[in-house]
């Protein structure tokens, strides 16, 4: 499902400030997978992340997600792949605090020109599917932590995406909540879907459910 080949990422290539973000990673994950990204702040997790979830595209080397080779498709292409194929789960949720549940839910769906009925019934199955039937009304910035982090899982699984990708999603959650949230990770999992997670919480690594573990240390996969 995900095949990375020889990326590198550099940010203000040749200048002083020159930053080689990812160095040179090569790795799979299969279809139905749930793996870590492991590693330190500064290792590169994220920006390996956003590599694989069609936000940026690599200085050097070939990307293929989802059975397409997305390393140099056009910006265009780019986004279209990622609204079929992949749903992101942001560390800083990137929820619109002034919207209802139900609308930040919704809210992917609207370039797609679906119907409002089909909305509406996805948004109704995904609130239902997080207990967040009797908060749809509720703006976001009412809503406790644990519950945005919710409404962010709920928002990413709108498209139906094959992918599911997760920046540090339990950087702002107790220990109580995190588990909350690696089970229902677990139980998306089931639904056959392949699952990336950036992390450097033992509570996420350490997860039964997880199969394999990448270590990142300087912009470099040092251990599978």
């Amino acid at each position: 499902m995900i095949r990375v080949v020889k990326a590198s990422k550099t940010y203000n290539k040749g200048k002083p400030n020159q930053v080689d973000a990812v160095n040179e990673v090569t790795l799979h994950v299969a279809r139905g997978e749930m793996a870590v990204i492991h590693g330190a702040s500064g290792s590169g997790k994220t920006s390996l992340l956003t590599l694989i979830g069609c936000i940026s595209r690599p200085t050097s080397g070939e990307i293929h997600v989802a059975g397409k080779t997305i390393s140099r498709l056009p910006e265009k292409f780019m986004t279209m792949h990622r609204r079929e194929h992949i749903g992101i789960i942001f560390q800083q949720f990137n929820l619109i605090l002034d919207l209802s549940v139900e609308q930040n839910v919704g809210l992917p769906l609207f370039p797609l020109n679906m119907s409002k009925t089909l909305i509406s019934e996805r948004v109704d199955h995904l609130l239902a599917k997080m207990s967040l039937s009797k908060r749809r009304d509720f703006l976001v910035k009412q809503l406790s932590g644990g519950e945005q982090q919710r409404v962010a899982i709920a928002r990413a699984l709108i498209n139906n995406p094959e992918i599911l990708l997760a920046d540090e999603p339990t950087a702002h959650l107790d220990t109580a909540l995190t588990k909350e949230l690696m089970e229902t990770l677990a139980a998306i999992k089931k639904d056959a879907r392949t699952i990336v997670i950036a992390s450097h919480d033992p509570l996420v690594y350490n997860h039964p459910f997880v199969d394999r573990i990448f270590e990142m240390k300087d912009g470099k996969v040092v251990e599978e």
